[in-house]
C-alpha cells in the first residue's frame, strides 16, 4: 500500500468541511425548499429565518459541490438529487443523512471518548418520535432494497419454508426472500412500532397472509420457534461479542434441527483494516454504543459455536456491510 502524499493528508484534514456545509443545508431542509423551483436568497432568507450573507456562502458553496444549481443568482435542486434529498420524495434518503447529523455531534467527541477509562459507560439514546423513526426506517428500506437481491440470491433459500426476519424493520428483506421462494412464509421480528410500519408496507406488498408480525425485543424476548431460516441483517455490529452471542443462542431455540442462521453485516478481515468501510463504522459503534463493533469471522465464528451452532462458513465478503456467515444448528 502506498503511504498518502501530502494532498492526500491535507485532504483528510479538511474532509470534514464539505461534509458539515451539506449536513446544515439538510438541517435547513434546503433540499425540499429548492427542489419545487428556483428561490433567490432572500426568498431563501425569509423561508428559513436565515441570515442572506451566511446563507450566500453555503449556497454558492453547496452550488460549488454539485447538490444544488445556481442561475442568475437564484438557486434550486434538481433531479436526481432532489429525488435523494428532498423530503417530499418517496425515495427520500434525507433522514438517513439527519442520523448522520446526528451522528456529528458524537463523533466530534471522539478524542475524549478515546482516552476515557470506561468504554462501557452509559449512552444516551437519541429519541425518535414517531414520525422520525417512520421517516428513518423508510430511508433504511430505500438503500436496503437495491441490495437484497444479491442477498438473496447468495443465501439461496428456495429449499427454506419459514424465514425468520430478526429486527426486520419495514421489512425489505422479508418480501425479497417471499418473492424469491413463493412456498415461504415468514414472521417478522421487531419493536413493536417499527412492525406497525412493516404491516403498512408488506400489507401495500400484498404479502401479509405470508407474515407473522412479532412486536418485542431481542435483547429481553424470545423469539418465535419453528423456523428453517433465520436473518439477522445488519444486527450484530450494535451489540458486544457477549451480547452477540446470547443473542445467537435465541435463533438458535428459534430454529427446527437443521435450521440455518444467515448473518449480513462487516466481517472483518483478521487484521482488521479491510473492508475500509467496517474499520470506520467501527468508530461509529465506538461513540454510539457501549460495546458494539465490527468482528471478524473467527469472532462470529466463536460466538456461533458458543450458541451452539456448526458448519460455520463465510459465504461472502463485502465492501458495503455485505459481507454474510451462515451456521446450521445440528440435526
Amino acid at each position: 500500500m502506498n503511504s498518502p502524499g501530502l494532498e492526500n493528508i491535507l485532504s483528510l484534514a479538511r474532509g470534514f468541511m464539505e461534509s458539515r456545509i451539506f449536513l446544515t443545508a439538510a438541517e435547513l431542509d434546503l433540499f425540499t425548499l429548492l427542489a419545487p423551483a428556483p428561490l433567490s436568497v432572500r426568498e431563501i432568507a425569509e423561508r428559513v429565518n436565515g441570515n442572506p450573507r451566511g446563507l450566500t456562502v453555503l449556497l454558492d458553496a453547496l452550488a460549488a459541490m454539485g447538490v444544488l444549481n445556481k442561475e442568475r443568482d437564484r438557486y434550486q435542486c434538481l433531479p436526481p438529487v432532489s429525488c435523494l434529498l428532498s423530503r417530499e420524495s418517496p425515495e427520500s434518503i434525507l433522514p438517513m443523512v439527519m442520523h448522520m447529523a446526528h451522528l456529528w455531534r458524537r463523533w466530534s467527541d471522539l478524542t475524549r471518548i478515546v482516552q476515557r477509562t470506561d468504554l462501557t459507560e452509559k449512552f444516551e439514546s437519541p429519541h425518535f418520535d414517531q414520525d422520525t423513526l417512520r421517516a428513518f426506517i423508510g430511508a433504511m428500506h430505500v438503500i436496503a432494497k437495491s441490495l437484497a437481491p444479491r442477498i438473496v440470491a447468495s443465501v439461496g433459500p428456495h429449499a427454506s419454508r419459514a424465514f425468520l426476519d430478526v429486527g426486520g424493520a419495514m421489512g425489505t428483506y422479508t418480501l425479497a426472500f417471499l418473492e424469491a421462494v413463493p412456498e415461504m412464509k415468514a414472521t417478522l421480528f421487531d419493536r413493536p412500532p417499527v412492525v406497525e410500519m412493516a404491516r403498512d408496507f408488506l400489507g401495500a406488498a400484498g404479502v401479509l397472509d405470508r407474515v407473522a408480525l412479532v412486536g418485542g425485543d431481542f435483547y429481553r424476548d424470545e423469539l418465535p420457534g419453528g423456523h428453517d431460516l433465520a436473518l439477522l441483517s445488519a444486527i450484530i455490529h450494535q451489540n458486544s461479542l457477549e451480547q452477540n452471542t446470547a443473542l445467537f443462542r435465541k435463533v438458535f431455540r428459534a430454529l427446527v434441527p437443521g435450521g440455518r442462521i444467515v448473518i449480513r453485516d462487516h466481517i472483518m478481515a483478521p487484521d482488521r483494516t479491510s473492508p475500509k468501510d467496517g474499520a470506520i463504522f467501527a468508530v461509529n459503534m465506538l461513540v454510539g454504543t457501549p460495546g458494539g463493533g465490527t468482528y471478524t469471522f473467527d469472532e462470529v465464528r466463536e460466538s456461533l459455536e458458543q450458541a451452539g451452532f456448526n458448519r460455520i462458513s463465510l459465504i461472502q465478503t463485502g465492501e458495503r456491510m455485505d459481507g454474510m456467515v451462515e451456521a446450521f444448528k445440528r440435526t
